[in-house]
């Protein structure tokens, strides 16, 4: 039986050879937004996995929307130059799509990096102040965060679509826009962060509208035969938060302006969750997405195994299976997942010889004879 894992998939023009996505995963190692050669080495042999498409990390749309002062950005022509020189290496050896996670921290932003504790930095320690929908911290003594006037939103929404228009010129094929894991879009679209009485706040058609102008802006900045899509937090986690019925209707609204795939994941907006994680604790949030927008989705969060993706996939649960702490510690999983699936997938040539003798077409026709 061919594996559905490994079959193709069109996202608006463009088609993947495998529904298996590398998620956008921070790496808190760029320098003033630039990448440099732990993001080469990173996203290098990130390329070669087999994956179907690769996502860069979250990529700030300006300084202030960075989560910490190591993160990626897209604000500028110098940090368009550094991506570019990284992007113009991997694509030397790699053919393998590869989209952008363009996103703004908010209230989350300007904290140290995960392996120095992820506190909030003070304004002494290089710190700055955050902005969000409402001046509410994320956590108890935290900064409170300036609420964005009519100006700040405007500016924000530029920002957004300044960073799409650099991303079409380095050449990179999708954007995600990160509307999940409480960062700046999904803070507006809770009821928990976004405590506004103006036309961005109360109502669940007020929280979404800036998420949505953002949107709007990015699909308009992008070329039209590139795909743009969004990541969701489909539920908070907490008690009288964003839930997975205003989730859908937030996606329905995005499809209506050409989003082209939803990615699934939840959480992140409050210190108060409650998460029952386990295998697969998220894919029943893509499986109601899909079935009520009919949107190409994308489910992640603890799929681990390549029988579990291929179920995930084959059972109509998903379109496409997201891996990022997996494919980190693996990163030829999908190398693996093909053997075990007994599927075919691409391997650079080099490493052709390779190939366990048990798996003789894993990586297609090929040649290894040698002198």
């Amino acid at each position: 039986m061919t594996s559905r894992l490994f079959q193709p998939i069109q996202l608006g023009p463009l088609q993947l050879e495998n529904r298996i996505v590398i998620a956008p995963m921070c790496q808190y190692s760029a320098q003033d937004g630039m990448p440099g050669s732990w993001h080469l080495i990173h996203l290098g042999h990130l390329a070669l996995s087999g994956a179907g498409l690769l996502f860069i990390e979250a990529t700030a749309v300006e300084a202030d929307g960075r989560i910490s002062p190591g993160d990626l950005g897209l604000w500028s022509d110098e940090t368009e130059a550094a991506l570019a020189r990284v992007l113009e290496a991997v694509r030397r050896e790699s053919a393998t799509p590869i989209g952008i996670q363009l996103s703004h921290a908010g209230r989350k932003a300007s904290v140290r990096p995960p392996w120095d504790g992820g506190a909030q930095l003070l304004l002494t320690e290089g710190g700055w102040d955050c902005v969000a929908p409402s001046p509410i911290p994320h956590t108890a003594g935290e900064r409170t965060p300036m609420a964005l006037d009519a100006a700040g939103l405007e500016r924000l929404r530029d920002a957004f679509a300044e960073a799409a228009k650099r991303a079409a010129r380095i050449g990179l094929d999708t954007i995600q826009v990160h509307a999940a894991h409480g960062y700046l879009l999904h803070q507006f679209l809770s009821p928990l962060s976004n405590r506004r009485d103006d036309a961005y706040g109360g109502s669940l058609e007020n929280r979404m509208r800036f998420p949505l102008e953002v949107f709007r802006a990015v699909r308009d900045a992008f070329p039209a035969d590139r795909p743009v899509g969004v990541r969701v937090s489909a539920t908070d986690w907490a008690e009288g938060g964003w839930d997975l019925e205003q989730t859908t209707a937030f996606a329905q609204a995005v499809k209506e302006l050409g989003c082209a795939f939803i990615d699934v994941s939840s959480g992140g907006l409050t210190p108060a969750q409650s998460i029952a994680i386990g295998p697969g604790y998220q894919v029943p949030f893509a499986e109601a997405i899909k079935r009520d927008t009919g949107m190409p989705t994308i489910a992640v969060g603890l799929i681990t195994e390549p029988q579990q993706a291929e179920s995930i996939v084959a059972n109509g649960q998903a379109d496409m299976v997201a891996l990022a702490r997996g494919i980190l510690y693996d990163p030829r999983w999908p190398w693996h997942a093909a053997a075990e699936l007994g599927a075919e997938v691409k391997a650079p040539k080099q490493y052709w010889r390779s190939q366990p003798r048990a798996y003789k077409r894993l990586f297609g026709t090929t040649s290894i004879e040698q002198r």
